[in-house]
């Protein structure tokens, strides 16, 4: 196999176990993230486990114009990727009225408008050759709405829906389009949202293991599957989610979402 993947957010969690996935089956790697010194830890650790030939580029997708910085450079190496693995996202925690709006503004650029910005050339390039793959890092968070995250619910419900259309819309031309959906992963990401006083992720034991999680994305892309939300509780609170009203499932949500009482 000679294929290439380009993954976004490529360096930890659940984008850096797709990364050990797509190398155990033989693609070369094109992995993203904002820190080179993270890139080149990532490619010696990936070069060391597989023995495929792993590309860094450093991008930060909260910046408008990456996207298009990141496309022009892989075209400029010559590279055909044939898997697009839109990772890369952020949440910040609290009230939207207390929030910082820049902050917010800036989550919505990376997990919307760089996640557009790169599945639209690449996607031209998979429609030109008649095949290509494309795994969106969907969220549970996009089937409910978010009180604590009303931004980050917000951005994943945009791209549940947005890839569910474009897969409608390529499905005769040999593309595959897929969602992952999963819930609470052990990843960095509560870190980055300061969140790590919410109930949510107080029980570290009821956090999936992101290898798990990314094993479920890559056997859906694989298999051609439309969407798939891993792990079964998630699937329950899903499947639950598409029968209540939203009204009822956000003051579940702002409930199971706010901050742990302290111990005195």
């Amino acid at each position: 196999m000679n294929k290439t993947a380009l993954i976004t957010g490529g360096t930890s969690g659940i984008g850096l176990e797709l990364a050990k996935l797509f190398a155990k089956d033989g693609y070369k790697l094109i992995i993203v993230a904002r820190d080179q010194q993270e890139l080149d830890t990532t490619q010696s650790l990936l070069k060391q486990q597989s023995g495929v030939e792993v590309i860094t580029i450093a991008k930060d997708l909260f910046n408008p114009e990456s996207a298009a910085e990141l496309y022009a450079e892989v075209r400029a190496k010559g590279i055909a990727v044939d898997v697009l693995v839109n990772n890369a996202g952020q949440g910040q925690y609290g009230h939207f009225a207390d929030a910082d709006l820049q902050r917010l503004l800036a989550i919505i650029q990376l997990n919307v408008s760089s996640l557009v910005a790169l599945t639209h050339p690449f996607l031209n390039d998979f429609i030109a050759r008649g095949e290509g793959k494309i795994l969106n890092l969907s969220s549970i968070a996009s089937k409910v709405p978010g009180p604590w995250q009303a931004v980050y619910h917000g951005t994943k419900a945009f791209v549940q829906s947005f890839t569910e259309s474009i897969r409608s819309e390529v499905k005769d031309k040999g593309i595959t389009v897929t969602a992952l959906l999963p819930g609470v992963t052990d990843t960095d990401f509560f870190n980055k949202a300061d969140m790590n006083s919410s109930k949510v992720v107080q029980d570290k034991d009821q956090m999936a293991d992101p290898a798990d999680v990314a094993k479920d994305g890559y056997d859906a892309l694989m298999s051609g599957d439309d969407m798939i939300v891993s792990g079964m509780k998630n699937k329950m609170q899903v499947g639950m989610a598409a029968v209540t009203p939203d009204s009822m499932l956000a003051d579940s949500m702002k409930k199971q979402q706010e901050p742990a009482k302290k111990d005195k």
